[in-house]
């Protein structure tokens, strides 16, 4: 008997038949114990505790977008053929271990799922704004360029001059510019250089021996028009046309002026530096915009907007500097165009360059100019002026409420700085030689009119 008791007692390992669980609770006379209950009661707080956590947290990530997965409750066939996968909470807690609350309450905190947000990539690095550095220049509206002949800077309005107007009472009323350089040996090539940045040919260079096209006519890296010649193709670029561009007109005022009419065969190359380049001289505004000098006491009695926003004044080459700059310097600062931002500049083509007081010096850059052989021998040169390769010095005086009167800049300047100012004050692209990095314009060192 002994022996069958043994062979009778269960193997805990051998797989047990699956239990009824509607039945289960009647066919177990088991009867929970104090512990037994003590831990379910713990059980339950516990999972209370987790569930009221997970609702804490779902209420905290409400400004969060989620998405919830809502578990449908199983067919009851399911429920009822459902099996416990232990014996253990059978055993310890009976039917209510198994109940469907418990196994539900059991279920991972998954269901109500929170889309947390994705990490964002850190940005690149912005670029660096680049801001425009302010320039300094006033909002002039009408800039008057008075191109005289030839005179060196003493002889004119320096200590040498024989002119009182020109040495004292001038420059009293404006700023003068002492260290302002031509950068071309005769005027033509000097007037040129003014209105287009070009730099002289072999003919420009001699005053234009004949009047003839500039061939070949090629442009280079530099802006350059390559070849000889006195007369610039259509091609070039100029003050004026950038002024038509830019739907700003222009005037030239000369004395002595026929209405920019080109020389016919033998007749003499003409004086007028808008007839030397074929996208002036052959526009059909030029004929209306290079009158003769009488015309400048008319245009100025017109409201401040009706003239226009250059005028280049030149005086015959037999009239006296000082008698042409008293008849038009008061006369420009009566007029509303002066007093509506006006600027006037006064400067020489050239220093004199043959005689005792003959001067080719040259300042601010000295471009080896494409056109002209190139010097035999470097020469040495004391700080920005070298002995040669311009047109000596020739001051240049501005007058205008943008500048202190009596006032003097010894700033070195050229042609090509006088002409990169206008493009600047007009907010024009800068052409020819002006472009250069070593030419600057001018900046607030001289317009420096207080307010």
């Amino acid at each position: 008997m002994a022996g069958d008791k043994d062979d009778k007692k269960p193997n805990p390992r051998a797989e047990k038949p699956a239990l009824d669980p509607a039945k289960a609770p009647e066919e177990s006379g088991f009867q929970p114990s104090p512990r037994a209950l003590g831990a379910a009661v713990l059980l339950m707080l516990a999972l209370g505790v987790i569930v009221g956590s997970a609702t804490n947290q779902l209420a905290r990530s409400a400004t969060a977008s989620t998405i919830l997965l809502e578990a449908s409750a199983p067919p009851a066939e399911e429920e009822a053929a459902a099996e416990p996968t232990s014996a253990e909470p059978a055993a310890e807690g009976g039917g209510e271990a198994a109940s469907p609350e418990a196994s539900a309450s059991t279920l991972p905190l998954e269901t109500p799922l929170v889309e947390e947000p994705l990490p964002s990539e850190p940005e690149p690095p912005a670029a660096p704004i680049e801001e425009e550095l302010p320039t300094g220049l006033p909002e002039a509206k009408h800039v008057f360029v008075i191109m005289l002949g030839t005179g060196g800077y003493e002889e004119t309005f320096g200590e040498g001059s024989p002119s009182p107007y020109l040495k004292e009472e001038l420059p009293a009323q404006g700023e003068m510019l002492s260290n302002y350089y031509a950068v071309a040996p005769s005027e033509l090539a000097n007037q040129v250089a003014l209105l287009s940045g070009q730099g002289p040919t072999p003919a420009t260079a001699s005053g234009c021996p004949a009047y003839a096209d500039l061939l070949p006519g090629t442009e280079n890296e530099e802006g350059q028009i390559e070849g000889d010649g006195c007369v610039y193709p259509p091609t070039t670029k100029t003050l004026l046309g950038q002024l038509s561009e830019a739907k700003l007109s222009w005037k030239a005022y000369r004395e002595g002026s026929e209405g920019c009419v080109k020389p016919q065969g033998d007749a003499p190359v003409p004086s007028d530096p808008l007839l030397y380049f074929h996208s002036v001289a052959d526009s059909p505004e030029c004929a209306e915009a290079d009158v003769a000098l009488p015309q400048l006491t008319t245009d100025l009695q017109a409201p401040a907007e009706d003239f226009p926003p250059l005028a280049y004044l030149a005086p015959a080459a037999e009239t006296p500097p000082e008698k042409f700059l008293e008849l038009v310097v008061p006369e420009i600062k009566e007029s509303l165009a002066y007093k509506d931002g006006g600027l006037i500049a006064i400067t020489w083509s050239r220093a004199p360059q043959e005689g005792e007081k003959a001067d080719p010096s040259s300042c601010c850059i000295s471009p080896t100019f494409p056109n002209l052989p190139a010097p035999t021998a470097p020469e040495p040169a004391a700080g920005p002026v070298k002995p040669s390769g311009g047109g000596g010095r020739v001051g240049l005086l501005l007058i205008s409420p943008f500048v202190e009167p009596g006032t003097t800049s010894e700033t070195y300047f050229n042609h090509f700085s006088l002409l990169a100012t206008i493009e600047e004050l007009f907010s024009l692209e800068k052409i020819g030689y002006a472009a250069e990095p070593a030419i600057t314009g001018f900046d607030e060192s001289i317009f420096n009119a207080a307010g």
